[in-house]
């Protein structure tokens, strides 16, 4: 298992407009990317902002924010991955696609919904988790307010997971949530976390502060910013995760179980 390297990018989300997100985060990444990069992580419906208007907004699978996608991918030679609105025959999905350079994806849809912002009335809940591999990591993406469920986060010693990565816009009244339950997910599961917000204002008015992180096995902090406009790429170390599950075995202690 090699080092990876990750570009998070935290910034603002133009409300409901699919071009001048694209656009705008083509510009912030062609400025602030500056080295070979495995992996670029973007907010959570990076194209339209926190929405429920699914009915105007959603893209099929081969809509413009898959193809962008797979264009920025190819251009970094690195995989792309965040969520967008998705239509899938009559149904919405708050998707999270993880994009490889040669075009092939795979995808994850949001377990959890908002149901404090009617999220649950306009999309469908997802069922499986997804792990992918990179570099010889696994990798569990997962959306937002997932991260308030720890059963569903939970790793397993028989195939646990290295790194968790969560894509949200989480709101900054709540920010200290955020920052409390990411480094607790990442000491229980024994695994790197990530976490990538947006920031600004969206469409209702309601404010986000960033506060993207990533967090080692231990609880350490590799990288964190506030309330600003970031790119910013770092790496992640594996001899971390496999020192971390050496030194407390407690994986292997966990308990058994079964979610329906």
């Amino acid at each position: 298992m090699d080092n990876l390297k990750i570009t998070v990018f935290q910034g603002y989300l133009f409300w409901e407009n699919t071009d001048k997100n694209l656009q705008n985060i083509s510009l912030r990444l062609s400025g602030g990317i500056r080295e070979k990069t495995d992996l670029i992580i973007l907010p959570e419906m990076f194209s339209t902002g926190f929405t429920m208007d699914a009915e105007r907004l959603a893209e099929p699978m081969d809509g413009k924010s898959m193809k962008w996608m797979h264009k920025t991918a190819q251009q970094y030679d690195c995989v792309v991955t965040g969520s967008i609105i998705i239509k899938e025959t009559d149904k919405y999905y708050n998707r999270l696609i993880w994009m490889r350079p040669d075009g092939s994806y795979d995808h994850y849809d949001k377990r959890h919904l908002f149901a404090l912002g009617k999220e649950h009335n306009t999309y469908t809940a997802g069922t499986k988790k997804l792990f992918v591999e990179l570099n010889s990591w696994v990798i569990c993406p997962m959306i937002c307010y997932d991260l308030r469920f720890p059963v569903w986060l939970r790793n397993v010693a028989e195939k646990p997971y290295d790194l968790l990565i969560l894509v949200a816009n989480w709101p900054e009244r709540r920010a200290l949530h955020w920052r409390t339950l990411l480094p607790a997910r990442a000491v229980e599961n024994q695994a790197y976390v990530i976490g990538v917000n947006r920031v600004g204002h969206d469409g209702n008015e309601v404010y986000h502060s960033g506060d993207s992180t990533c967090i080692d096995p231990n609880g350490n902090v590799v990288y964190y910013k506030r309330d600003e406009d970031d790119v910013y790429t770092f790496s992640i170390i594996a001899d971390e995760v496999k020192k971390a599950r050496r030194a407390l075995p407690f994986l292997k202690d966990a308990d058994e179980f079964e979610i329906k």
